[in-house]
Order: C-alpha cells, then sequence, then structure tokens
C-alpha cells in the first residue's frame, strides 16, 4: 500500500468516524432530546477532566444528554463538541446557541434502550 492509498484510507475512516448517525437516525434523537433538561454546564473552569467524567457517566446513564454552555465560559461550542467527540467518542446529534445534545450507546446492557431504537432506525 502506497502513501497516496493511505492517506485515502486515513481520510474515509475520519469521514465515517463523524456520520455514525444518519440523518434520520439524528432526527429521531432530537425529538428524544427536546424535552431533556441539560443535565451539564461548562462555566468558567471550561471543559475540564472533572467534566468530562459526568459526561461519561451521565451518557453510560441516559445515552442522551444535552450540555449547556454558560455565558462566562471561554469555551467555543464547536471546540467542546470536537473535543468530546475525539476524547469520548460521543457522537454530536445537534448544536443549538449555547447547547449541545449529544449522544453515545451505553456500555451497560440494562442502560440501553435509546440505542436499540436508534438502530432499528
Amino acid at each position: 500500500m502506497n502513501s497516496d492509498e493511505t492517506s485515502k484510507s486515513q481520510l474515509t475512516q475520519a469521514l465515517y468516524k463523524n456520520m455514525t448517525l444518519t440523518s434520520k437516525q439524528r432526527a429521531f434523537l432530537n425529538s428524544q432530546a427536546h424535552s431533556l433538561k441539560p443535565i451539564i454546564q461548562i462555566g468558567k473552569n471550561g471543559l475540564n477532566d472533572q467534566i468530562k467524567t459526568s459526561v461519561r457517566q451521565a451518557l453510560d446513564a441516559r445515552e442522551l444528554i444535552k450540555v449547556t454552555l454558560l455565558q462566562n465560559t471561554d469555551e467555543n461550542i464547536h471546540e467542546v463538541a470536537e473535543i468530546l467527540e475525539e476524547e469520548i467518542g460521543v457522537d454530536t446529534v445537534q448544536k443549538i446557541g449555547r447547547i449541545l445534545i449529544l449522544y453515545k450507546q451505553s456500555s451497560k446492557k440494562e442502560n440501553r434502550k435509546l440505542s436499540v431504537k436508534v438502530k432499528q432506525i
């Protein structure tokens, strides 16, 4: 495999990594998230390890969460989404203003109620 084929392969993997949810799945998750309240707030301390741990635990318990960026934070919503996608492996369902809707299949089988429905779509 030459360097061109390797770079194409890496590019393809990067594209598919960001396209794990179809548009129908995203629409379904958006409808499910509509009634959710943000359970994690990112404030003046920014996206620290404690926030990342909270996101991991919340996603493991619920699979779908809302995260809000408070006005006193210096963080950019796009950068926060990218960091969480890379480090935790979440799927960003939607970014609205200062609110992120995040999804990740739970590692615990008893908490996989939503992911079962998502896979059926």
